[in-house]
């Protein structure tokens, strides 16, 4: 028998729905839906579900994320035409069974035992013999032999009909091929319908029918009304819940399209310890969380350990080791200066929270984002490449990966120097117009290979793009004060004017006077250009540094002559700006650094620093002085009755598929008469078919001749 693609034919009614119904049930509707939903599962899976709305902005453009969200691509397995596409698929599926399935089970039971004789003779697998026995005797005999080899037989004795007298032996074997058409149909259907019950159906049902709402707005979830919660009993559901150390909670988050829906549980969760362990990348090895589940209902205690792949199970309700965040670090911050008008101040703040700052005229809100304790980077280049380019050397480099594996022998891969360079502070600094930039700031300063510790002060406009590093040098007691005090310095006139005329006194001969005055005119300009008391020309881009320097290069000196003064004012502008380094320490009651390779790399770099400092988007840097750590464990709770009828139709597809692919079905015919030239005998005609033609058919088909008919290659007819 074969399956026909057709559905089912409805004699009666109107053509609309006779044409409905053999469409709902025919095998292509169902097989363009199940490519619909693998295209689907495709997108979904490349496409991050559940994101927020500005990061498919950031992403895509508004044009694209607002054609995702109306399309609902963003949350594609709990969208109405998905879980529609799935309805529909259960019903096809459903018919077709229905319709196929009567017609399976009635070719199981049917051995063909009426095949015409001459119609054996058309099978390409066909024997014929001449058999010792009298066709009754052979018939039980072969019977008996196919019966003891797995097959079904039947018998039928012929007499007075076109073919003459006789008997047929009529055999089948492999109907489970047959079977597992059923069986894969089957469950294709109890996972959509698993699919369906588990998924966001019945909690959307609660919406339209129950009187519940999407909750909209903030605050404490305490607060919220109970039209925006689900009951204990709700039969399915799949949230999340943050547990910080040392609390508790029994209120999971169902995130909606447009909003969430709290979900009360039967239970609370308190956390008692956290434990997060680390590969030497910086990658969480081991995370897993100590918690007591408090009964709401008995008051009852049970402690349990959950871990990653190593869930706990309470009143119908699975509760998974999801992620890990922040439950609430304490953190002390200091302010450093990065502006003329900027000046140091403190704060105390908790990660998530907020609060403003202002400079008397301008006003940011500062909002705690992160606490990193562990911050891995990889130095195998010696000059921190990784920090450079703001890069998590955590994540996949797929082209390094990929080029470290194939071609010759000469591999572009080195071995990582992988090194945890402290914790570090993320905020956002807002200003009124709600616009935000993200800034990730090192707690202790880091040796990236030149001998000379550096603060990273990281800063980025979106958060697609890569953190890009100021770095500050750190001074002998292990700060940003000398860094700190020399800007300060190259801000006041007086300081300034107090280096120049150190450097002309310590460079020139005071027998030249006109020398040294020519001297001090290229220094004092230098040094206004760099610290941005002067201005290279009126649209100058840069309000000091280097680049000031340059804009002022490009400007007044002949383009054949820039390379010769450049060096010679660098090293002019370098020497001055050493005085004001230790002016800077003077005043402050500290000893002048020497003149000496240490002194020299700390000078570069806060030269450095300070020329990139006019380009920080900030007034202020927030520098990490203290903090106290709290853990949060994030748990996903699902109570999900439908699994269990997911895993069925996962067995019965692994069974369907196997038995269709390789369980061949077959069907034997063999007719015995009366041999025609009068001695004792009969003559015996062998047929065999086989629904997928194989070698292993052709090897059964020559050891049925051999042990039935006696047969052999050499005598077979």
């Amino acid at each position: 028998m074969s399956v026909s693609t057709h559905g089912l034919r409805v004699r009666r009614g109107p053509q609309a729905v006779r044409a409905a119904v053999e469409l709902f049930s025919s095998m292509r509707f169902a097989i363009a839906l199940l490519t619909i939903i693998c295209i689907a599962s495709i997108i979904g899976t490349v496409l991050k579900q559940h994101e927020p709305f500005g990061n498919y902005v950031n992403q895509f453009g508004p044009f694209w994320a607002e054609l995702f969200r109306a399309a609902r691509l963003d949350a594609i397995y709990s969208a109405w035409w998905f879980l529609l596409i799935l309805l529909f698929l259960v019903i096809s599926t459903s018919l077709c069974i229905a319709r196929n399935t009567p017609r399976i089970l009635g070719d199981l039971r049917n051995y063909k035992e009426d095949i015409r004789v001459r119609s054996l003779k058309a099978f390409g697998q066909r024997a014929q013999a001449r058999l010792d026995e009298t066709p009754e005797a052979a018939a039980r005999r072969i019977g008996q032999l196919l019966a003891g080899g797995g097959w079904k037989v039947k018998l039928q004795q012929r007499e007075g009909v076109g073919d003459g007298n006789g008997w047929m032996v009529a055999a089948r074997a492999g109907g489970a091929h047959k079977l597992g058409y059923i069986a894969a149909h089957s469950a294709i259907v109890l996972i959509c319908i698993g699919g369906l019950f588990d998924g966001d159906l019945v909690v959307r049902a609660q919406t339209w029918f129950n009187g519940k709402s999407v909750y909209q707005g903030g605050g404490l979830i305490a607060d919220v009304a109970p039209e925006h919660r689900l009951s204990p009993r709700n039969p399915t559901f799949r949230g999340n819940i943050l547990v910080p150390e040392g609390a508790r909670s029994s209120v999971a988050i169902l995130n909606q399209a447009d909003g969430v829906l709290l979900q009360d549980l039967p239970f609370s969760i308190e956390l008692k310890k956290f434990v997060v362990d680390y590969y030497s990348t910086g990658m969480p090895k081991l995370f897993a969380s100590e918690v007591v589940l408090h009964d709401r209902v008995t008051g009852e205690q049970f402690p349990k350990r959950i871990e990653v792949n190593h869930p706990a199970s309470y009143k119908g309700v699975e509760i998974y080791q999801s992620s890990f965040d922040d439950g609430g670090s304490s953190v002390k911050l200091k302010a450093v200066p990065m502006a003329a008008s900027a000046r140091p101040f403190e704060v105390d703040g908790t990660i998530g929270g907020s609060s403003e700052i202002t400079n008397g005229t301008d006003r940011l809100t500062l909002e705690l984002v992160s606490l990193r304790v562990i911050n891995v980077e990889n130095f195998a280049d010696g000059n921190a490449g990784a920090l450079t380019s703001g890069a998590d050397v955590r994540k996949v480099d797929l082209r390094n990966g990929i080029e470290s594996r194939l071609g010759a022998a000469n591999k572009v891969n080195k071995p990582k120097v992988l090194r945890n360079i402290g914790p570090s502070i993320g905020y956002k600094l807002r200003d009124a117009a709600g616009q935000a930039r993200e800034f990730q700031n090192y707690m202790v300063p880091v040796d990236t290979g030149d001998g000379q510790p550096v603060f990273l002060l990281g800063v980025r406009e979106r958060p697609e793009d890569p953190f890009r590093y100021l770095r500050v040098p750190a001074d002998e007691q292990g700060s940003m004060d000398g860094f700190v005090r020399m800007r300060a310095a190259l801000a006041d006139a007086d300081l300034r004017a107090r280096a120049i005329d150190r450097y002309i006194a310590r460079t020139t001969d005071p027998k030249r006077p006109e020398l040294a005055a020519q001297l001090r005119g290229s220094a004092a300009r230098a040094l206004a250009l760099f610290a941005g008391a002067e201005r290279a020309k009126a649209d100058a881009v840069s309000a000091g540094g280097w680049q000031a320097v340059a804009e002022f290069m490009e400007a007044n000196v002949p383009e054949a002559e820039r390379e010769r003064a450049a060096s010679v004012l660098v090293r002019i502008l370098n020497d001055v700006l050493f005085e004001v380094l230790n002016l800077s320490r003077e005043k402050a009651g500290l000893a002048a650094m020497p003149a000496d390779e240490k002194s020299q790399l700390y000078l570069t770099q806060a030269v450095l620093a300070i020329s990139d400092a006019h380009f920080y988007p900030a007034p202020v840097a927030m520098t990490m002085t203290d903090f106290k750590q709290v853990q949060a464990s994030v748990f996903q709770v699902a109570r999900a009755p439908g699994k269990n009828v997911v895993y069925l139709g996962c067995l019965l597809l692994i069974v369907g598929i196997f038995a269709m692919l390789y369980v061949r079905e077959r069907r034997l015919w063999v007719w015995l008469s009366n041999d025609g030239e009068g001695a004792p005998g009969s003559a015996a005609t062998l047929a065999f078919s086989v629904n997928r033609k194989t070698i292993d058919s052709d090897r059964e088909f020559e050891h049925l001749k051999l042990r039935l008919l006696a047969l052999t290659k050499d005598n077979a007819s």
